[in-house]
């Protein structure tokens, strides 16, 4: 897989937020069949910067009710990165 495909985009939401302003914790949702080396080496070589601490999660697909009608949500993997000290991504800065 290429390493322009492992990360699909970033996760900016409340709680990735909260991450970040206290522990420093950048969220991606990356390619179901990405392992944790192929996500630091894309996000090293994409943004420049040295990945520590790589932790991954599937998440599972769920139920979801709009009005009357059924569906489910779509299954996808989630990647919680840690940066070395002193170091940022600027697409969460801002």
């Amino acid at each position: 897989m290429p390493l322009r495909d492992v990360v699909v985009r970033p996760l900016i939401t409340e709680k990735s937020s909260a991450a970040y302003q206290n522990r420093k914790e950048y969220a991606f949702e990356v390619h179901p069949g990405a392992g944790k080396h192929q996500i630091r080496e894309a996000l090293e070589r994409q943004f420049g910067v040295h990945v520590t601490a790589v932790r991954t999660m599937q998440m599972r697909r769920r139920e979801v009710t709009r009005g009357r009608i059924r569906g489910n949500t779509a299954a996808w993997k989630k990647a919680i990165v840690i940066l070395r000290e002193g170091e940022s991504l600027p697409i969460f800065e801002g």
